[in-house]
């Protein structure tokens, strides 16, 4: 992406915010892991999504038609030693022409120039309450403004109330991001499928999953990967990913890469065997026919709620003609007889984040669907063999089905950007049988 992409977004931003107040965005610090070894350093979304830049440390200001300029940056600066050890930094001289910002400041000026770029304004627009040292220092710089008699903001407002929203709807230059990352994800989950053999450890496909994410630049996983074998698959975030795979199970994969800091999702449930059994068949097709009705509901102008309300009515439904759940459809809905086979709601915004930002209600009801939104839609039947299902034939238990696909909101209706990863019961078995 280009610097006038985020330059775009803090225009909006700013707009969104008024003239009167300031916006104070903390980029992610370095945390250490254990011993003198840190994680990978991910860039934090809201950050990213303003500035594209992905060093530790930083801090972004803006401050809406503020003569002098209204964007600042503070970034760590230049060190040829350090820089040695960790990797090469933009430095504050470089800063202002790569980023498309107005003034650049070693990190060490923040208490310095801080009160001065919050100073007048009527409120500071920030995320406080996740980092205490942040929190400091933004109520530090307003009280020294007012030990010195000058006007120091009197507001204190969630960021996430402005910058959330302009996130939910996906720039043309975001959305190719995301189709990029869900095409890699697509040939991740086929390789898996295709390696898949009895007595591999979950592991073994795993291992699958990163190296085509990495042979094709993903570096990260956009999460940790669940590949849940048999019981496994009736755990929702199932990630110890060390059971053996046996014949008679099925696999769910839960997983996808990030790619330039946008995540895909997907989900897809596969025999180990490569044959699906008559009742994994009837349980996997069931599921299958929900997520494609819930996708045909995902539209403009309808709701959030539909394409879990459609799935839900349709797995419901198929559960009672299994006999799995006593009918009427009516009744069993109304006595939410379903809720301990359909665990999880069967959607959420995709983005930066896996779960990105962005509300699901507005004025008390269902969000309406705008086209250049990203939700996933993954409906799932969990049967896992304890007490709680005691009452439902053996058959049927041990056995965990989720499919999911990352899907755009287009003007015509939508387009699914992981559609290409096999999911019809002939697709995924003829893959599993003769390979790529």
């Amino acid at each position: 992406m280009n610097t006038l992409e985020f330059a775009r977004r803090r225009d909006r931003l700013m707009a969104a915010i008024g003239p009167k107040s300031v916006a104070v965005i903390a980029g992610a610090k370095d945390i250490r892991r254990n011993g003198d070894t840190h994680y990978p350093f991910r860039q934090e979304s809201d950050f990213f999504y303003l500035t594209g830049f992905a060093e530790p440390n930083a801090l972004l200001v803006l401050t809406p038609l503020r003569k002098e300029g209204e964007v600042t940056i503070f970034v760590n600066p230049r060190d040829p030693g350090a820089e040695q050890w960790n990797g090469r930094r933009l430095g504050v001289e470089a800063a202002p022409q790569v980023l498309g910002v107005d003034h650049a400041y070693d990190v060490a000026e923040i208490d310095k120039q801080l009160p001065q770029l919050i100073e007048a304004r009527q409120a500071i627009h920030a995320h406080f309450g996740f980092d205490s040292s942040f929190d400091q220092r933004v109520f530090s710089c307003t009280s020294k403004l007012k030990s010195q008699r000058k006007l120091a903001p009197q507001e204190f407002v969630d960021l996430s109330h402005s910058l959330h929203e302009l996130r939910v709807v996906k720039s043309p230059l975001e959305q190719e991001c995301m189709q990029r990352a869900a095409d890699i994800t697509v040939r991740a989950h086929m390789r898996a499928m295709e390696s898949c053999k009895p007595g591999l450890y979950e592991w073994h496909l795993e291992a699958a999953l990163i190296s085509e994410f990495m042979s094709n630049g993903a570096r990260h996983a956009a999460y940790p990967s669940i590949v849940a074998s048999g019981e496994n698959a009736c755990i929702m975030h199932y990630v110890d990913n060390n059971a053996t795979l046996n014949a008679n199970d099925l696999v769910l994969i839960d997983a996808g890469c990030e790619l330039d800091h946008y995540a895909s999702d997907v989900t897809r449930t596969f025999p180990v065997s490569g044959r699906f059994s008559d009742r994994q068949k009837e349980l996997y097709e069931l599921c299958l026919f929900a997520q494609e009705r819930a996708i045909t509901s995902a539209k403009p102008g309808a709701k959030f709620n539909d394409p879990h309300d459609t799935a839900r009515k349709v797995l419901t439904q198929g559960l009672i003609d299994l006999g799995i759940i006593n009918g009427p459809l009516d009744s069993a809905l109304e006595q939410n007889d379903d809720r301990r086979f359909l665990v999880h709601r069967c959607s959420h915004w995709l983005g930066l984040d896996v779960h990105d930002a962005g509300a699901y209600v507005e004025d008390g009801k269902s969000r309406a669907f705008e086209p250049g939104m990203v939700l996933t839609i993954e409906p799932g039947i969990y049967i896992p063999s304890n007490e709680s299902m005691k009452d439902v034939d053996s058959k049927w238990r041990g056995i965990g089905i989720r499919i999911e696909d990352d899907v755009l909101i287009t003007p015509e209706g939508n387009q699914v950007l992981t559609a290409k990863a096999p999911k019809n019961v002939d697709e995924i078995e003829s893959l599993m049988e003769h390979g790529l």
